[in-house]
C-alpha cells in the first residue's frame, strides 16, 4: 500500500485560509470524526473522559500504513489534495492537514491503525511536540484507526480555566455528532463518557429515518422526505420537512442545511427554507426542515472562510428556486404525507361525539378522485374516504386554506356603488385601510366612506365589519388572512355531496394543504391498517366467538 499523506507545496499553503481552531473537547472529536469518514468508516465509537481532557476515536476505515503514520501529524500534510487546483473541487471533509499538527501542539497524541489488505499487524505511533514521531511499534489492532488526544491543554491552564463547564462541553460533543450523524445517516455511532455507554445512534438508509432516533419528539409518520436529481451535473437535493400539521418549534432550532456531507451556515438558504413554510405555521413557531445539498464541487468556495462551516455557493439564486420548488413538493398532499400516526386518539373522540349529537350524512358518491366525500359530521367535518383508509377535513379551515391562496394569486379590489359606511374611525384604522389599498375619504362628521373593498367581500352583507376588522392592524398579507377567514364556509353550514367534493378537489390541489393560514391543522387521518386492528379483522372467525 503507497504513501497517499504528503506534505503540501509551499504555494498550496500560502493559498489555504487559515483553519478553525481547536478550542474545545467538540472542535477535537469533529476533526478525528471528519478524518474517519474521510477514511471510508461506517462505524465510529467516540470515547470520552472530560476530566482527563482525553478523547479517543476508533473507526473501522481504511487505516495507514507506515509511512503515512510517519507524515500524519507534520505540518499541512493531507491525502486529501495535492495542487492549488485542488482546493477548488474538494470532496472531503478535511483537506488542509492541519487538525493533528494542531493537536500535537496542544496535546499528546497517540495513532494506531492498520490498513484494510495485506498487513498482518498495526502500528502504533506517539508523536511530540510539532507532530514528529517519538515512538513507533507494532500494535494488535483490527483494520482501521484509532487516534487518542490525552491532557489537552495541560500546557495551557489558562485556556481550560475560560472554557465552558464540562456539562456545556458534554452538550456540545453531542450536537457535533448528531450533527454529522444526519449528514452521514448509513454510519452506526457508539459514543462512551467516562467508561460507561452514553448514547448511540443506528445507521439508516435515509437523514429522515434517522432523525427521530436524535428529535424524540418527532416520529417517522410526523415527516416527509424529498430528494430531487437537479440538472447540473452531479447534483442532488435531499429534504426532510416535518410536516406543519405534525411538528413545529418554538426556535428556528431545527433548520439545518448541509452540503456535502457537511452542516454548513447560510443565512440565504436558510431564510429560503423559512419563507417555503410561511402561512403554514401557528405564530411564532419555526420547522423542522434538514436540507442537504449534494453537488459538484465546483459550485463551492470551502476555502474562502476560516471556518470550514462558512461556504460560499455559486449562483445562490439557482438554489435557493430549486429549495422553494422542493419544499412545495413535500408539503404537497399525497399518501406519504398522511398517515395513521396523527392524532388517531382525537379522531376516535370527534367520531364518538357525532355518534351521540347527530347521525352521519352517508351517501353514495362515486368519483374519479383519490378523495371521495361520503358524509358530514355535525355540519362541521367532511367525513373522506380514500385507498388507504379515512379522513376526517375541518370544512371552514380546508375553505379558508383554498381561498387564502386563490387571493394571494389573485387579490383583487373592486369598486363599489354605494360606499360602505364606516363610523368614527381612529387616524390609525384610516390609516390602516389606505395601507392595504382600500379606497376611503372623510363622508361627513364622524363618517367615511369606503369605495374599493376586496373583491371576495362583495357580497357579503357583514361587508362593513369585515373592513373593520381590517381596520385593527396588520399588513397587506394580514388582511388577504383575514379576508379568507371571513369568506371561509363557516362551520355549522349543510353542504351537499356535490359541494363537500368540490371543497375537497379544491384542497388537494393547494399548495400547503395541512395547515390554514394561521397553522391549524386541517385534516386527521385514520388508516385502514387502524380499522383492521380496532375491529379485529386479524381474528380468526371461529376461534374469535369461543368455537
Amino acid at each position: 500500500m503507497a504513501s497517499t499523506i504528503q506534505v503540501l507545496p509551499t504555494e498550496v499553503v500560502h493559498l489555504i485560509t487559515a483553519g478553525e481552531v481547536i478550542d474545545s473537547l467538540a472542535a477535537v472529536v469533529r476533526e478525528l470524526v471528519e478524518n474517519s469518514l474521510d477514511a471510508g468508516a461506517t462505524r465510529i465509537v467516540v470515547y470520552l473522559s472530560p476530566n482527563l481532557w482525553r478523547v479517543r476515536v476508533a473507526d473501522n476505515g481504511c487505516g495507514m500504513n507506515h509511512d503515512d503514520l510517519h507524515k500524519a501529524a507534520i505540518a499541512h500534510s493531507t491525502s486529501k489534495i495535492r495542487s492549488c487546483a485542488d482546493l477548488w473541487k474538494i470532496r472531503s471533509l478535511g483537506f488542509r492537514g492541519e487538525a493533528l499538527h494542531s493537536l500535537t501542539t496542544l496535546a499528546d497524541l497517540e495513532i494506531l491503525s492498520r490498513p484494510e489488505k495485506n498487513y498482518s499487524d498495526g502500528l502504533r505511533v506517539v508523536y511530540g511536540y510539532g507532530g514528529e514521531p517519538v515512538l513507533v511499534e507494532t500494535a494488535a489492532i483490527a483494520s482501521g484507526t484509532v487516534v487518542t488526544v490525552s491532557n489537552l491543554f495541560g500546557n495551557w491552564s489558562a485556556r481550560r480555566q475560560g472554557m465552558p463547564s464540562a456539562a456545556q462541553q458534554i452538550k456540545a460533543v453531542q450536537t457535533t455528532i448528531q450533527q454529522i450523524a444526519l449528514c452521514h445517516p448509513e454510519v452506526s455511532w457508539q459514543v462512551w463518557q467516562n467508561d460507561r455507554e452514553w448514547f448511540t445512534i443506528s445507521p439508516a438508509t435515509t437523514t429522515g429515518k434517522l432523525l427521530p432516533q436524535i428529535l424524540n419528539q418527532v416520529r417517522q409518520g410526523d415527516l416527509h422526505e424529498v430528494k430531487i436529481k437537479l440538472p447540473l451535473p452531479n447534483s442532488e437535493l435531499n429534504i426532510v420537512v416535518g410536516l406543519p400539521d405534525r411538528c413545529h418549534r418554538h426556535r428556528p432550532d431545527w433548520v439545518r442545511v448541509a452540503i456535502n456531507g457537511r452542516m454548513v451556515k447560510s443565512q440565504e438558504l436558510e431564510h429560503t427554507i423559512l419563507s417555503g413554510f410561511h402561512r403554514t405555521l401557528p405564530r411564532d413557531r419555526y420547522p423542522v426542515c434538514l436540507l442537504h445539498l449534494v453537488i459538484s464541487p465546483e459550485q463551492i468556495d470551502w476555502n474562502r472562510h476560516p471556518a470550514k462551516s462558512e461556504i460560499y455557493l455559486k449562483d445562490m439564486g439557482y438554489w435557493q428556486e430549486q429549495i422553494s420548488s422542493a419544499i412545495d413538493q413535500a408539503l404537497r398532499l399525497n399518501s406519504d404525507t398522511l398517515k395513521e400516526s396523527v392524532h388517531i386518539s382525537r379522531v376516535g373522540k370527534l367520531l364518538k361525539a357525532a355518534e351521540e349529537k347527530s347521525g352521519y350524512n352517508l351517501k353514495e358518491n362515486k368519483t374519479p378522485n383519490s378523495l371521495k366525500a361520503v358524509g358530514q359530521i355535525n355540519n362541521t367535518y367532511i367525513v373522506v374516504e380514500h385507498p388507504g383508509g379515512m379522513w376526517l377535513v375541518e370544512q371552514h379551515i380546508a375553505h379558508e386554506r383554498v381561498l387564502y391562496e386563490k387571493i394571494c394569486n389573485d387579490w383583487q379590489l373592486i369598486s363599489i356603488e354605494p360606499p360602505v359606511l364606516l363610523y368614527q374611525l381612529s387616524p390609525v384604522q384610516v390609516s390602516q385601510i389606505q395601507r392595504i389599498g382600500l379606497d376611503i375619504e372623510p363622508f361627513g362628521e364622524q363618517l367615511w366612506a369606503v369605495r374599493t373593498i376586496p373583491a371576495m367581500l362583495q357580497k357579503r352583507e357583514d361587508c362593513a365589519e369585515a373592513i373593520l376588522e381590517l381596520s385593527l392592524g396588520g399588513n397587506l398579507e394580514a388582511a388577504q388572512v383575514a379576508v379568507a377567514c371571513r369568506s371561509a364556509i363557516r362551520n355549522g353550514t349543510v353542504l351537499s355531496l356535490p359541494q363537500m367534493q368540490t371543497l375537497l378537489d379544491e384542497w388537494q390541489s393547494t399548495r400547503n394543504p395541512h395547515t390554514c393560514p394561521h397553522g391549524r391543522p386541517i385534516c386527521l387521518s385514520l388508516e385502514e391498517s387502524s380499522l383492521a386492528r380496532f375491529f379485529r379483522r386479524n381474528w380468526v372467525i371461529g376461534k374469535s366467538h369461543g368455537i
